[in-house]
């Protein structure tokens, strides 16, 4: 069997915009291949992907010192199945993946660029390995404006090389949701039945993330809320000692919630009053797929301008949007969005009209087919 487009995954547990890809693509008649690195067999992109009969092959990822057998289990992989592109996903997955991909002669080798300028400002050294990609590769794809900037200015790619093609969102699935779910996750993570506003947060503990400064902020809301309760998710990260040394020092220990993982994002969302999301300054997001989620789910948010948002994302328009780094501004925008119903209302709707326009999983899968020149 010829496997025509193989995607190539490394360090994905779950992810609703890989399963969207693999259904939409195959509802324009490509079957894609996966091949998925992770430390841990049986993930849940792996149950997906096999659930629904997609050709899936694992290889596990342990560190650096799995390098040359992954690398030659993957040569092996794409000289035996010989297909007509490799699209590569995630730093070890296209390493790997695209150097292999070179080796075997494969015609295209495409990787998605999923971070911006992570790595010029907390890893220089690993810039070389940008770079290397950025030549293994054929073609590249910029998630956003942000990244295709990064790529064509500090890194100096080709603009013909380089392909915009923002995350597809399937609306349906996170447009409805019943109040029954809702309620499970709230009891799920034992999030108080009374607790009034809830102020959410989905973002992974890393500092370029601004949880550092929504801990102040939400340290004020409680001066005007006593039964405020803030809720963490994707609760783990490299900052993790920074994030919880700032909630003992601010927050009573039952005025927040930290969730490590929740699968049902719809409902999450949902349980939000105010969703908050600060990345600390206008580049470091590369997209920031959660700045179009809570504006799906119509959730009233604060944000600060970064990856994606600078392209849709406007202050009193569909946001309230603060300066970066500041956690009297953050403040602010909680509260005077807790105060206005009518302007909350108003700015939910804008929001989740504009990501419908813009984000589709079908605009998406249109750009890849035309990327992919099958």
């Amino acid at each position: 069997m010829m496997h025509q487009v193989v995607y190539i995954i490394s360090d994905i547990h779950k992810s609703l915009s890989f399963e969207w890809t693999a259904l939409g693509l195959r509802k324009k008649g490509i079957e894609p291949s996966f091949v998925l690195l992770h430390s841990t067999p049986q993930t849940a992109l792996q149950h997906f992907l096999q659930t629904h009969g997609f050709h899936v092959t694992y290889y596990p990822l342990r560190g650096k010192s799995s390098y040359p057998r992954l690398w030659w289990q993957l040569f092996s992989y794409l000289r035996k199945h010989r297909p007509l592109v490799v699209h590569t996903h995630l730093f070890d997955a296209s390493l790997l993946g695209l150097s292999a991909a070179k080796a075997a002669n494969i015609r295209q080798r495409i990787y998605t660029r999923h971070y911006s300028t992570f790595h010029h400002e907390y890893f220089p050294r690993a810039v070389w390995y940008d770079r290397l990609l950025n030549t293994l590769a054929t073609d590249i794809v910029a998630i956003s404006r942000n990244v295709e900037e990064v790529l064509c200015s500090m890194e100096k790619v080709p603009k013909q090389k380089v392909h915009l093609i923002h995350h597809g969102f399937d609306m349906q699935s996170l447009t409805h949701c019943s109040e029954e779910r809702v309620e499970a996750v709230r009891r799920r993570h034992a999030v108080p039945a009374d607790a009034f506003p809830v102020i959410g947060v989905i973002a992974r503990y890393i500092e370029l993330k601004g949880i550092q400064y929504i801990i102040p902020a939400f340290a004020r809301v409680l001066t005007q809320y006593p039964q405020a309760h803030l809720v963490l998710a994707n609760a783990r990260g490299d900052y993790a000692a920074v994030i919880r040394r700032l909630l003992q020092q601010h927050l009573p220990p039952d005025s927040y919630t930290e969730i490590p993982f929740e699968d049902d994002l719809a409902a999450l969302y949902r349980l939000f009053h105010v969703y908050v999301h600060v990345p600390i300054n206008p580049r470091v997001e590369a997209f920031g797929q959660t700045y179009v989620e809570a504006a799906i789910c119509r959730v009233p948010s604060v944000f600060t301008l970064s990856g994606v948002a600078h392209e849709f994302v406007r202050h009193l328009h569909n946001a309230w949007v603060v300066p970066h780094a500041n956690s009297e501004a953050i403040a602010e925008g909680i509260l005077q969005l807790l105060s206005n119903r009518e302007l909350c209302q108003q700015l939910t709707q804008r929001a989740a009209e504009t990501v419908a326009e813009q984000f589709t999983v079908e605009r998406m899968i249109e750009r890849l087919l035309a990327l992919y020149r099958l």
